[in-house]
């Protein structure tokens, strides 16, 4: 049991904490439903644009020819040319929080990166990452993905994802 102090805090317990991956200082949303539950939830400015992303993926997926992702720092925001029921709102992977966390762009190398999109799916890895950043902090990323018979990323691609994600920074920042 929890409880609120004078001026209304209340702590979320470490084990909480961590298995949702929150940070100090991150923001969160707070719900009430019908029963009366208060409900936390993990505010992510890019899943604010989640039809807006979902779009802009298909738009990528159909000019470019390629699989195309976009997550926040949690989850699988939306997808193109990958079966969006796999995806769609699962966590990401371990790898990918890593290449967040590194605050640059990724291009997998022909001896073999493996950097899933998400742990429970590995059919499709990353081909090409570039982080949405708004505000000086990385909230995201746009990337394409691969199957293991396909070749890596071309320049033309790279340049597609990097566009898209500084589309993306561009529109949270608006």
């Amino acid at each position: 049991m929890t409880q609120a102090d004078d001026l209304g805090r209340v702590v979320i317990p470490k084990e909480i904490r961590r298995t949702l991956r929150i940070r100090e200082g991150e923001p969160l949303e707070i719900f009430t439903d019908s029963d009366g539950a208060v409900i936390f939830k993990k505010y992510s400015p890019v899943g604010e644009f989640a039809s807006s992303s979902a779009q802009y993926a298909d738009a990528m997926n159909k000019a470019g020819g390629i699989a195309v992702a976009v997550c926040d720092k949690d989850s699988v925001i939306a997808v193109s040319g990958v079966p969006r029921r796999e995806y769609i709102e699962k966590p990401i992977s371990i790898g990918l929080s890593a290449l967040l966390d590194k605050r640059q762009s990724y291009y997998a190398d022909e001896r073999g990166d493996r950097i899933s999109l998400t742990d429970e799916v590995e059919s499709h890895r990353i081909s090409c990452l570039s982080p949405i950043i708004t505000d000086g902090s990385v909230v995201g990323a746009m990337m394409s993905l691969r199957t293991s018979d396909t070749p890596s990323g071309s320049d033309a691609e790279k340049q597609l994802i990097s566009a898209g994600a500084l589309f993306l920074s561009k529109q949270l920042e608006i």
